[in-house]
């Protein structure tokens, strides 16, 4: 059920932590957006699981703290995502926004934040889970393609489906062209799933998203326009 928006009251913002693993290119579209004031968000960290990756530098630019967790220096798995799981509370986060952060979670760090980590995916799910989406798409002689937001479960890429973007297939397309289209309705779909979200607009419920006090059957989808 829709609850009471503590942003429309009392200007809070919902505590938010990224987890990435390269050049955080989703990251900063959240992050800009927050800094700016659209987004009722506050970015309490951002974390990798790499200490290189070029997204640490560009958050710290913008004053966010940063920190790397590498799995090299755990033994399981299961350890390094007690560990990750951690880190991450320590930062009180409400939402967890996985932005490219490119490692199956195990049910350690999933359960520990349940029905409060939010992913986005370069594929219309339930279509081409796991990697290479555009060139998979590509091969199968698709028309349409595009990117999906969805809550995350134990099933990769499995989880309920909150918002999708569609991007058509050009004749004339590359892997690398098709990407990038995908990726700037990635930034553009993305913040608006997060401030739904901080809004308390849409919600996880036992039977699947709600949206406004409404149970979605399907995904909200809009087009891309190109």
């Amino acid at each position: 059920m829709r609850s009471a928006d503590p942003t429309s009251s009392t200007g809070s913002r919902l505590p938010i932590v990224i987890l990435i693993s390269g050049r955080g290119s989703n990251m900063l579209a959240i992050a800009e957006r927050a800094s700016s004031g659209e987004l009722p968000v506050d970015v309490r960290a951002v974390i990798s699981d790499k200490a290189d990756a070029a997204g640490l530098a560009r958050a710290a630019e913008l004053g966010i703290p940063v920190a790397a967790l590498s799995p090299r220096e755990y033994a399981s798995r299961d350890l390094y995502d007690l560990a990750l799981a951690e880190l991450t509370a320590s930062y009180q986060p409400q939402l967890i926004v996985l932005a490219g952060f490119m490692r199956i979670l195990t049910p350690n760090f999933i359960d520990a934040f349940a029905g409060k980590i939010i992913n986005i995916h370069p594929s219309l799910l339930p279509k081409y889970r796991g990697l290479h989406t555009h060139k998979r798409a590509m091969e199968a002689g698709d028309v349409l393609h595009g990117v999906s937001v969805h809550y995350v479960t134990q099933e990769l890429d499995g989880g309920p489906v909150i918002m999708q973007a569609n991007v058509p297939v050009l004749p004339e397309d590359t892997a690398d062209t098709l990407s990038a289209r995908v990726q700037r309705q990635e930034h553009r779909i993305y913040p608006q799933v997060i401030e739904w979200i901080a809004r308390r607009r849409i919600e996880l419920q036992p039977d699947g998203v709600w949206f406004d006090g409404k149970r979605l059957h399907a995904p909200v989808v809009v087009e891309s326009g190109e």
